[in-house]
């Protein structure tokens, strides 16, 4: 009989990804805007920088998994992972977002050596810990819950990292817009950052147990590892959903700044007085946090809605809303503030629905595996489904950069109409073709809620038989 999850479980695993999501959402909203108008690198060759160092590093994913799978300790296979790399992970966040005093090419070289090592480490800690969804229960309603938890924990960080990043570069850079202050600011905010994470992780590693393991002790073969993996159809189904629903956030994600600061063009701040928290917040951090907000309603709802409806039907729904509103952002006007905060509300509630299920279904296809081959490789499943994950925010990373420099953009200077044009797409059109692509996927993913049940019940008869032997 296995333990129950408990409530310190689903804390604790939620702060795994509140940490490694505070860094996920800066690199991912900010880190394009950094490199081309603070750290001073062309946008387009920092898409090519995205696309050549996001590459490596999501081959780097399965490597990483296949080592956690082979780990064996006495915290189990992906939890020592959580308390070893968490200090070089605060570190090397600080090292990106430090701007040496060096010529544009020297730069780019930094850039490359910097945020190669980011990723890589990014990859060390980030694997195992969603690996660790796979061993904690093997029930998959507790899974959702867990997957729920996490990315609650998830959007909750990452609305805080946008809640404070901005006053944070301001008030370390002393309300300068100088570069140097600036530099200066940004460095300082990832510093403050850095010991949050630390903290999370570690509390993860402490707070969070494994509980399920191989049914019978299996001999470490790579080879016949990969060869399972590529015959599982529904991870292969999963891994174009993910890298389609990843192309969508990141392109959206990675316009929002310059969309705001070029195309809108405003200045207006908004006071916020709760209580004994008062702060002023540009519109672009406000509809940073709305979308943060949103998306941790829509974490909220999956679990009802895919308890009531199913995973599949709960995700197809959500991707296809998504996809319609953003066509229709397009619409928008830049002095339609409010509509532009309702659409970003709506959509992020559907893009943050989506999330908890993927990763539940992710362990799902780990269960399927085991039933179909007799051999279990959860690491492996999670690092590659990981991969998939960076592969398409590589895309999207990439692709922003490359749109901007192919839409004329120039730092710091007013932009052309065709180079406003080019971002509001990246906000609308653009992203929904990811969103569709998504819905296509998802639409063919075989395991039906009673299959699962089939599934889990069989994988339980195994384990009570051999645990008797």
């Amino acid at each position: 009989m296995q333990d129950k999850i408990t409530w310190k479980d689903k804390v604790g695993y939620g702060f795994g990804d509140a940490a490694s999501s505070m860094y996920w959402k800066i690199f991912g909203m900010y880190l394009l805007f950094f490199y081309t108008d603070v750290f001073g690198i062309p946008a387009a060759e920092v898409g090519t920088m995205f696309l050549i160092t996001r590459i490596w590093d999501s081959f780097f994913d399965p490597v990483v998994g296949v080592l956690a799978d082979r780990t064996n300790t006495r915290w189990g296979k992906f939890r020592p992972y959580l308390f070893w790399v968490a200090v070089p992970f605060g570190l090397i966040g600080i090292l990106t977002f430090y701007t040496p005093e060096w010529t544009t090419g020297y730069k780019i070289i930094y850039a490359y050596v910097t945020y190669s090592a980011m990723m890589m480490i990014y990859s060390l800690i980030n694997v195992p810990y969603a690996s660790l969804l796979g061993v904690m229960s093997a029930d998959g309603k507790e899974r959702t819950t867990l997957s729920s938890y996490r990315m609650v924990f998830a959007f909750a960080g990452s609305l805080l990292a946008l809640w404070i990043i901005e006053p944070l570069v301001r008030f370390f850079s002393k309300g300068s817009n100088e570069i140097a202050s600036l530099q200066h600011g940004w460095m300082m905010a990832i510093v403050v950052f850095s010991l949050i994470t630390t903290a999370l992780f570690w509390g993860c590693f402490w707070f969070t147990k494994e509980r399920i393991k191989p049914i019978k002790e299996q001999k470490p073969l790579l080879k016949q590892d990969v060869k399972d993996l590529f015959a599982n159809r529904p991870w292969w189904i999963l891994l174009g959903a993910g890298v389609a629903a990843l192309i969508f956030n990141s392109i959206r994600d990675g316009g929002a700044v310059y969309y705001f600061k070029y195309y809108v063009q405003t200045t207006e701040t908004y006071d916020l007085n709760w209580g004994i928290i008062s702060t002023s917040l540009s519109l672009t951090t406000m509809y940073f946090v709305i979308g943060q907000a949103s998306n941790i309603v829509g974490v909220i709802i999956a679990t009802p809605f895919s308890n009531r409806f199913g995973k599949k039907n709960t995700y197809l729904t959500a991707m296809f809303l998504a996809s319609v509103l953003s066509i229709l952002f397009y619409l928008l006007n830049k002095t339609d503030i409010v509509m532009i905060l309702v659409f970003q509300c709506i959509i992020s509630i559907c893009a943050g629905s989506i999330f908890p299920l993927l990763w539940s279904m992710y362990a799902d296809t780990a269960d399927y595996s085991e039933w179909k081959k007799g051999r279990r490789a959860t690491g492996l499943i999670f690092s590659s489904s990981s991969m998939s994950q960076k592969f398409g925010w590589t895309i999207g990373g990439a692709t922003t950069g490359w749109l901007l420099g192919y839409y004329g953009f120039q730092a710091n200077v007013i932009q052309s109409d065709a180079t406003q044009t080019g971002i509001r797409l990246m906000l609308s059109l653009l992203p929904a073709i990811g969103a569709v692509l998504s819905v296509v996927f998802i639409s063919i993913y075989p395991l039906s809620e009673k299959k699962l049940i089939h599934i889990t019940n069989e994988l339980n008869q195994r384990r009570n038989t051999t645990t008797e032997l």
